[in-house]
C-alpha cells in the first residue's frame, strides 16, 4: 500500500529534482518484531526514494547490526539517519508521516545541499558554539507547527559539526515523552538542560542552543 498520496508524488518529484544537489542516503534501522511502525517507516523511506535517483535507502536490523547503530548513535527504532557528503547528525525517530512527511523532505534537501538558508545572524550565533550539542525535538504527526521547529533543528545540525538533531515522534516513544514532560509540541530539549515549547524563530532557537552548549 502506498503511503505517499499519488497526487503528491509528482509534486515531490519536481521539488526534489529542483532542490537536491548531491546524493543522499537514508539509513533505516528497523526490527521485525516488537516495534510499532517499523515496517511502515521502512516502506515509506523506500517509497520516498523512488521519487529521486539521488536518494538511496539502506535497511539495517537494530539488533543484528548493533555495531552500525552504535556508530551512528542510533538508540531506538524506527530510526532514519539522513546522510549526505558526510554525516551531519540529522536523525528522525518514528514514522515521518502526516505533517512530519515535510520534515523528511526538508531534511533530505538540506543534507543534499550541505548548506542551508539560515540567516547570517543565526550562523554567527552558531560560530560561538564550541562544545557538542544534542537537540531533541519532540513532535506529533498531527502538529502543523512541528515541521518548522524540526527543520530549524536539522538546519542547525547541517551548519555546525558540533550539533546533532533528533526529531522524535512523542506518540511513538511515550517513555521519552514522559521523561521530558512533553505536554505540548513541538518541545525542544537541548543537552538535557535547556528546554522550550513552540516553533521559535531560527536565531532565538540558535541562542538557546548556545546556552545549552555552556
Amino acid at each position: 500500500m502506498s503511503l505517499i498520496p499519488d497526487d503528491k508524488k509528482e509534486l515531490l518529484r519536481k521539488e526534489l529534482q529542483e532542490k537536491m544537489v548531491d546524493p543522499v542516503k537514508i539509513i533505516n534501522f528497523t526490527q521485525e518484531i516488537e516495534c510499532r511502525f517499523c515496517s511502515e517507516t521502512r516502506g515509506l523511506a523506500q517509497e520516498f526514494a523512488t521519487l529521486s535517483d539521488k536518494i538511496t535507502v539502506e535497511v539495517y536490523d537494530f539488533m543484528a547490526d548493533g555495531d552500525k547503530a552504535r556508530d551512528l548513535g542510533i538508540d531506538k527504532i524506527p530510526a532514519l539517519a539522513i546522510i549526505g557528503k558526510k554525516d551531519y547528525g540529522v536523525r528522525i525517530y518514528g514514522i515521518p508521516y502526516g505533517y512530519e512527511l515535510q520534515t523528511l523532505i526538508e531534511a533530505v534537501i538540506n543534507v543534499s545541499k550541505g548548506t542551508t538558508d539560515l540567516s547570517d545572524k543565526t550562523k554567527a550565533i552558531l560560530a560561538d558554539v564550541k562544545a557538542p550539542v544534542h537537540i531533541q525535538v519532540f513532535v506529533s504527526l498531527t502538529c502543523p507547527h512541528c515541521p518548522v521547529a524540526a527543520a530549524v533543528a536539522h538546519k542547525l545540525a547541517v551548519e555546525s559539526d558540533l550539533i546533532r538533531a533528533d526529531v522524535i515522534d512523542a506518540g511513538e516513544f511515550p517513555d521519552l515523552a514522559q521523561r521530558y514532560a512533553v505536554i505540548g509540541v513541538p518541545k525542544i530539549v537541548i543537552n538535557e538542560k535547556v528546554e522550550f515549547v513552540g516553533a521559535f524563530s531560527e536565531d532565538l532557537f540558535a541562542e538557546h542552543v548556545l546556552l545549552g552548549a555552556f
